[in-house]
């Protein structure tokens, strides 16, 4: 009997010393038993001031690249193609504000994959128009369409424009380009219009309204979508991977994005980081005002991290990543050509936040981490 009352005051004291380690560990947010912070402010501040004017940016360029096609389309020439270059390159540079909404609506209708899977397959975008078989409603050929196939179809389907203008419009299988041209943008613009849609007419409800903190709620669920685009669509796919992190050392530039305009892969990935960013401190799309945020819940909990505020640490490292980002080549593509070390550094930058957002925000807001980057972050 004294060996057990012995062994169970042991258990005990040990179980008091984890609490009290617990309560003076840096981020104690999720033990906090005063998180009474609203989250049904910070889902309406995301819905109305955020992801929808974001997707209505996005719609009204989507409609202006439909209607520069048109008109390309309509009278083949130089100067209509320079204004359906400026009109892709523009909305391209804004779907960088919604890619990483990828829930509810632009979930359902796969539209990240749809619209922005890179590199795309020139081979099988040139097999397509000479078939004159295809659907890009199949998911199998999410390569083959979207902004990527834009650029291949502007910028890289021959080595001039004179040459490219000719494809369209003289070539014998012209009309076959130009039908490939306008599908891909009809249904980039669909895509996009019907994603908007569903926002306005009923979803933008559901999501305020699921305001609880099951796996299931929707800051759960936006929280996961905005660390998987941190993650994977941005730190991989516009640094990571053309700078050979996750290919053994050895760079693989033809995967930047927009390689075939070259000059766009900085302004892209610059935008994106700009936009999460903005998500992260609540900040309105269309207005000078800041609402509910995550930065806001952090502080609420009074997250503490190596003596600072994990916001202002967040925050800091953002400023840190959009800075060296800046200061790469407008391409990525000569980047990595010419010192991929200045890459490898952009990642590990953008590395830094990874532990900070995924690692001690998600501890710190109690939410589940439901998706895997696949590379042991």
């Amino acid at each position: 009997m004294k060996f057990t009352k012995k062994y169970f005051l042991f258990v005990f004291l040990v179980a008091v010393c984890s609490l009290v380690a617990c309560s003076d560990d840096d981020s104690d947010g999720e033990n906090n038993p005063s998180n009474n912070f609203d989250r049904s402010q910070m889902l309406n501040n995301w819905a109305d001031n955020l992801i929808i004017p974001s997707y209505q940016n996005f719609v009204a360029e989507t409609n202006a690249l439909k209607s520069a096609s048109d008109a390309f389309l309509t009278e083949t020439n130089a100067e209509n193609l320079a204004n359906l270059r400026t009109a892709w390159e523009t909305a391209y540079v804004v779907w960088q504000t919604v890619e990483m909404y990828d829930i509810g609506p632009a979930r359902d209708l796969v539209l990240r994959s749809f619209v922005n899977t890179y590199p795309t397959n020139a081979a099988n975008i040139n097999s397509l128009i000479e078939e004159q078989n295809y659907n890009l409603a199949d998911p199998n050929l999410n390569d083959e369409q979207g902004f990527p196939a834009l650029d291949y179809l502007l910028f890289g389907l021959a080595e001039s424009d004179a040459e490219i203008l000719n494809r369209f419009d003289n070539d014998f299988n012209g009309e076959k380009y130009r039908q490939y041209l306008t599908d891909v943008v009809d249904r980039i613009d669909f895509l996009s219009n019907q994603v908007l849609a569903e926002w306005q007419n009923g979803y933008r409800d559901v999501f305020v309204q699921n305001s609880g903190t099951s796996a299931n709620s929707s800051t759960n669920r936006m929280a996961n979508v905005f660390m998987e685009f941190y993650e994977v669509r941005l730190r991989n796919g516009k640094i990571g991977f053309p700078a050979g992190v996750y290919s053994g050392g050895e760079p693989q530039p033809t995967r930047v994005e927009a390689f075939y305009k070259k000059d766009l892969s900085k302004v892209l990935a610059i935008e994106a980081l700009q936009a999460h960013r903005a998500f992260f401190n609540g900040n309105a799309i269309n207005a000078d005002t800041t609402a509910e945020s995550f930065a806001d819940y952090l502080d609420f909990l009074d997250t503490i991290k190596n003596g600072e505020n994990l916001s202002s640490l967040i925050n800091d490292q953002y400023e840190v990543s959009i800075s060296n980002i800046n200061e790469l080549n407008d391409s990525f593509y000569n980047q990595i050509n010419t010192n991929n070390n200045s890459m490898l550094e952009a990642f590990e930058d953008l590395q830094d936040n990874v532990v900070f957002l995924k690692s001690d925000m998600f501890s710190a807001l109690s939410i589940a981490l439901e998706f895997d980057s696949g590379d042991g972050d």
